[in-house]
């Protein structure tokens, strides 16, 4: 017989559950306690929260370096976009949830890491009615930041065609919390033996990575950066772009497989990543197959916008 238990010794057999991960977790915020936490084992989040159980909530996910916290605003407005396409407003102003994102980073103690920001739906049921909910929820986490080592920039990662498909155009713009289809794009890599998998529309176009926006670099120096239809507006890729102006000449527009093979440079870009070369794509060679200037330009420039331009945490 499974015990039914008192809700005090139920909560101590919580606390006393392994906790896979807990030594990354600096600091969380949940917005019905009204309080910051370092203490993982209470990092918790209610069943009948319709984020959890109907993936109905939206997220973003920021970096700080040195103590300043990179692009924040870029990733709140987009949080916005993406919460105003589902019909989905904070349970505080969103200047109280840009502050919230400084606390909580601040509270981590860690010169470098990660944010989470997590807007759900709320508690409230377990149908799909969003009239279930009365309070939209809200969850911050910082924790520690694991950024990839100099050699995978040095010589570069491989790609591939992914068997899954890009996403409708009308979810791909929105960053909600339904990874699913990310998730399978990241363990089919891993399976084949490359470091990223890239999907494609159903016209035979780049779209994106698992997690990652996309660019090549063709015969003329010109970046093409795939147009955003069934992909994600990367804030990252945008601000890389930006900072090029006038170095490099960019242009929006569909591309194809043959077209990745031809170019001179081709890169994945992230909040985690910057700009990282990619020198193969279904194990055929970009270019002479080695690193190219662009990819190095862009990353360079990123780390130092970081530096001078990120918002202060301390």
């Amino acid at each position: 017989m499974i015990p039914v238990l008192d809700s005090e010794t139920y909560a101590q057999h919580m606390f006393d559950l392994p906790r896979p991960g807990q030594e990354d977790v600096l600091a969380f915020y949940e917005h019905r306690v009204g309080a910051i936490c370092r203490d993982p084992k209470l990092m918790l989040i209610p069943l009948d929260d319709h984020l959890v159980h109907r993936g109905d909530g939206v997220f973003e996910t920021l970096k700080y370096i040195d103590g300043k916290l990179y692009q924040l605003d870029p990733h709140i407005e987009r949080m916005q976009r993406s919460s105003s396409a589902i019909f989905l407003e904070p349970p505080c102003p969103w200047e109280k949830l840009r502050e919230l994102v400084l606390e909580v980073a601040r509270a981590g103690e860690a010169q470098q890491g990660l944010v989470r920001i997590l807007l759900g739906r709320g508690p409230g049921g377990f149908g799909i009615d969003p009239k279930e909910c009365p309070e939209p929820s809200l969850y911050l986490v910082a924790y520690a930041l694991h950024p990839k080592g100099e050699d995978a920039y040095e010589r570069g990662v491989t790609s591939y065609r992914s068997s899954i498909p890009a996403k409708q155009s009308y979810m791909a713009t929105i960053k909600s919390i339904d990874y699913l289809p990310n998730m399978l794009m990241k363990r089919e890599a891993q399976e084949k033996g490359f470091d990223f998998g890239l999907c494609f529309d159903d016209n035979g176009f780049l779209a994106e990575g698992s997690t990652e926006n996309c660019c090549i670099v063709d015969q003329a120096g010109v970046i093409h950066v795939p147009t955003f239809t069934n992909s994600l507006a990367g804030t990252t890729l945008l601000r890389g772009i930006e900072l090029l102006k006038g170095e490099v000449e960019t242009c929006f527009c569909s591309f194809s497989e043959e077209e990745i093979l031809a170019a001179k440079e081709f890169m994945v870009v992230g909040t985690t990543i910057d700009a990282l070369p990619v020198v193969s794509f279904n194990k055929q060679p970009i270019g002479d197959g080695k690193p190219g200037p662009v990819c190095r330009r862009m990353r360079e420039l990123l780390r130092a916008d970081l530096l001078e331009n990120g918002t202060p945490i301390f």
